[in-house]
């Protein structure tokens, strides 16, 4: 999936790639082209992100390459136990979790599962999860409570299935009941929003002490593109309608929906996923270590402060 904003950048990589493999047998041969063009495409880098207007933002969220749950797993947990099914109908693969490890600090891992090939795709039903996916989560966070160990969700999802089956079976009442049971779980709980944050299907496991956002990330009530066919009947508006809804990183956290931003490599999570997932790691051991000094009576009255002061508007000042 090229960007269209990208393609000036997209040139100077493919070049760099010819150069690459015309000289593979000489050391020397065009190595001095192709640092000129490595500076190159790193300055034109900074400038594209540095001006992305929130729709080109959305798209960067929802690239191919960008890393999912099952990067974040192999690449910041030292083991990782998945742990599957409801026990009620069944095992969604949509959302996934289980015991993890990361920087030595023993988690209760959950988070939405998109995959990357068309197969993965269908069985993960693109990251949006049915009720037993999100009652599979709330298992997980109650057997993190037992044992006294923190969540940490990972958010990345375009919301949750919206299917018939997926209301037959109370999808409304299943993110309901994660929203009130996360309010008042007795173990610390870290946020982070990879990807796309949409709806329902990202707040039903994203009620949490940290709520952590990769820069290119975004994070809203709805798509642009719902919202754009709701609002003016018209989804080809949906970038006027990701301006409105202000999904970006920088907007939350003005807002205060979000407590910090997680900075991206030029170029965005999906040229430089190592890096990115790196940072992801840190952040979430800096905050674990931060809130296990909380008292859990404590942590839970700060966290329905948190989300009760949302949306609150002060009185205009004279």
């Amino acid at each position: 999936m090229d960007l269209d904003f990208e393609a000036p950048l997209l040139d100077i990589e493919n070049r760099i790639a010819e150069l690459e493999e015309l000289g593979s047998g000489s050391e020397i041969k065009f190595r001095s082209e192709i640092t000129e063009l490595r500076r190159k495409a790193k300055s034109i880098s900074k400038k594209i992100y540095k001006n992305l207007t929130p729709w080109q933002t959305v798209q960067v969220a929802r690239h191919k390459d960008r890393p999912l749950i099952n990067d974040y797993i192999k690449n910041i947990c030292s083991n990782f136990i998945e742990l599957h099914g409801d026990r009620c109908y069944g095992d969604d693969q949509g959302i996934i979790g289980g015991f993890a490890t990361i920087g030595n600090r023993q988690v209760m891992l959950i988070g939405h599962q998109k995959g990357k090939s068309v197969e993965e795709n269908l069985e993960c039903n693109f990251g949006m999860a049915n009720p037993e996916g999100y009652r599979k989560a709330l298992r997980l966070m109650r057997l993190a409570e037992r044992y006294k160990l923190p969540v940490v969700s990972l958010i990345d999802t375009p919301g949750a299935y919206p299917g018939l089956e997926a209301e037959e079976r109370g999808q409304a009442e299943a993110i309901a009941r994660n929203l009130a049971e996360m309010s008042q779980l007795e173990t610390p709980i870290v946020i982070v929003i990879t990807g796309e944050g949409g709806s329902g299907g990202a707040i039903g496991i994203g009620v949490g002490d940290s709520i952590i956002m990769l820069e290119n990330a975004v994070y809203s009530v709805i798509s642009p593109e719902g919202c754009a066919s709701i609002l003016w009947r018209d989804g080809s508006k949906a970038p006027l309608a990701a301006e409105a809804l202000k999904v970006t990183s920088d907007e939350l956290l003005k807002l205060k929906v979000i407590d910090e931003i997680i900075p991206e490599p030029a170029g965005g999570a999906h040229r430089a996923s190592d890096e990115t997932m790196m940072a992801v790691k840190q952040t979430i051991v800096k905050h674990i270590d931060r809130l296990k000094r909380v008292a859990p009576t404590k942590l839970i009255n700060k966290r329905y402060e948190k989300f009760a002061a949302l949306g609150r508007f002060g009185k205009k000042k004279r």
